[in-house]
């Protein structure tokens, strides 16, 4: 497999959408990739107001925050102070286990491969569970990394040893494309999987600059997946983030050069008249995208996430206040919504979506056993099992 690097290092970045870094780390590993003229340098000099902090011996999970000159905010809780530094910081490092198998425990997800070419996430959304990792709870920086040649041959080896149709999903730990204007890697990994026998790729994301995507001959073997929110819901709990209707643009591009797009309707959160809310935009997305998989979910998060979330919304918002009625945390770990509130969720968009397409596939996102099980015919595992956003 050809070296990348030269391509990358030959890549003009652009700002990317809602991320305005006030603080660059160059951690560890990335002392490897320093020049006067390549892409960390044209990145760095993108923010000129931006402090710059060598940590070539901190490892990315610990580089977060150095260099910070100034007290955190003594006006709000220093978890969230913290967390609010994290996402305006940019760590530029290497990342040494970056293609990984998750094997969900506790809850109906199948087991599917992963890689990270970037850590956590520049956007706002007030319900993020990512927030609450121990990964990116104690070092919430953005990071992108930088050995892109050795997470591509990873996935090269590891599809090639399965001998069969492998996903590799970008969106687990990170969003896929929001740093994709300042890194160009997906003028790399796109052409990389099209080319590749088994290999496939899925990437999630909330971007809506896919400037660098539609020129690419991708030959079918990467999948495009946004999460949306009705716009009512994204204006309150999703702030600095893209708008529902610039990313509902992209994916209509995307789509039109030829690209498998899904779509990830989560959280749902159960505002006033939410049935009648979410139904409407279904037949909305349906209606404008040619979407060939539809994934489903409510929040199930972590009680550090609830933490940083009631810090932003306040312990009365109707998350919390919907949440608070399960008291108990599922066999993952996560916590849920009850279980009637789920299940009533989820009949309801399922019928309404196949209402509109009878064969669009349909799955649900993170959710338990119980859920597919016993609970509700609608939602039989025969209907929407296996039919995760992670997997092909």
């Amino acid at each position: 497999m050809p070296s990348l690097l030269h391509e990358i290092e030959e890549y003009e970045p652009r700002k990317a959408e809602c991320f305005e870094p006030g603080r660059i780390v160059l951690a560890k590993g990335s002392e490897k990739y320093f020049s006067e003229e390549n892409l960390i340098q044209k990145i760095i000099a993108l923010y000129p107001q931006a402090e710059i902090v060598q940590a070539w011996t901190t490892p990315h999970n610990q580089a977060s925050l150095l260099g910070c000159k100034n007290d955190p905010d003594k006006n709000i809780p220093a978890s969230l102070a913290l967390h609010n530094r994290g996402k305006q910081t940019l760590v530029f490092s290497e990342h040494n286990s970056s293609v990984r198998y998750s094997c969900e425990e506790g809850n109906t997800c199948p087991n599917y491969w992963h890689f990270s070419l970037y850590g956590f996430c520049p956007y706002g959304c007030t319900y993020c569970y990512l927030a609450g990792t121990p990964g990116v709870h104690f070092a919430p920086g953005v990071k992108m990394f930088l050995n892109v040649d050795e997470v591509l041959r990873k996935i090269h080896r590891q599809a090639n040893s399965n001998g069969c149709e492998t996903s590799f999903y970008h969106g687990k730990l990170q969003d896929g494309l929001a740093l994709d204007p300042l890194s160009g890697y997906s003028l790399q990994t796109i052409p990389f999987f099209a080319h590749e026998q088994y290999a496939r790729q899925i990437i999630l994301t909330k971007s809506s600059d896919v400037q660098n995507l539609l020129p690419l001959d991708h030959n079918g073997k990467t999948i495009l997946s946004w999460t949306l929110s009705p716009p009512e819901i994204s204006a309150v709990y999703e702030p600095n983030t893209p708008s529902v209707s610039a990313r509902m643009e992209a994916m209509k591009q995307c789509a039109a050069k030829g690209y498998p797009v899904r779509a990830v309707l989560m959280s749902i959160i159960p505002v006033d008249n939410w049935p009648d809310l979410y139904a409407a935009f279904i037949e909305h997305l349906l209606d404008r995208i040619p979407i060939v998989r539809l994934t489903i979910g409510c929040i199930c998060s972590y009680t550090t996430a609830l933490g940083l979330q009631n810090q932003k919304l306040g312990k009365n918002n109707v998350i919390t206040v919907n949440m608070i009625r399960s008291h108990l945390k599922e066999d993952d770990g996560r916590i849920r919504y009850p279980l009637d509130l789920r299940v009533k969720a989820y009949e309801h968009l399922v019928l309404k979506a196949k209402q509109i397409r009878p064969d669009l596939e349909i799955g649900l996102c993170l959710e338990t056993h119980e859920i597919l099980h016993g609970s509700s015919d609608i939602l039989s595992c025969n209907t929407t099992q296996g039919k995760c956003n992670c997997v092909l």
